[in-house]
């Protein structure tokens, strides 16, 4: 466990995602996902985290794990099609992990994964939270439509909540 992260982790204020992400960018990027999933039969979950808890810290949990746990949480890998994709954001670490399921993993490589999130981690860097969550999605939205496009009206059900979450 590294001795930085474990006090930026507990010093950083918990308002501070609020503040980060207010209500008016959470709307926002509700309405991208919503959007985005008009066009393709994936589904988008966006998750944002201020810090981990002491337990997770001295076990020294990566984003990327903390990242996996929350997919499985959300239930984003019970999709019909295995087609769920969850955007994490840690913003104690400024990190961005990007969790898809098996049936869209498979198309997309993790390179295409690594240089959306840091497209989105170097907006972030600048504080444009929100323009960085709406790039991220776009990306997302692009690789949905190439190997998950949309049918027909038939396929217009929505399996997970297009609410993005502050945890």
């Amino acid at each position: 466990m590294r001795i930085k992260r474990l006090f930026r982790h507990l010093l950083y204020p918990r308002w501070w995602v609020g503040r980060c992400f207010p209500d008016r960018v959470m709307d926002r990027i509700e309405a991208a996902v919503t959007a985005s999933e008009a066009g393709h039969r994936g589904e988008i979950r966006f998750a944002v985290e201020g810090a981990l808890d002491v337990l997770p810290l001295l076990r020294d949990v990566s984003a990327r794990q903390r990242a996996v746990a929350m997919f499985a949480q959300l239930g984003v890998w019970d999709t019909e099609a295995n087609n769920g994709v969850l955007v994490y954001v840690l913003l104690a670490d400024r990190d961005v992990e990007i969790i898809a399921d098996r049936g869209f993993n498979t198309c997309v490589s993790a390179a295409q994964w690594r240089a959306i999130c840091h497209e989105m981690e170097v907006l972030f860097a600048g504080n444009a939270f929100e323009a960085g969550a709406l790039t991220g999605i776009e990306r997302i939205h692009e690789l949905l439509v190439r190997h998950f496009p949309r049918l027909g009206d038939a396929d217009d059900r929505n399996e997970l909540s297009d609410r993005p979450i502050r945890i």
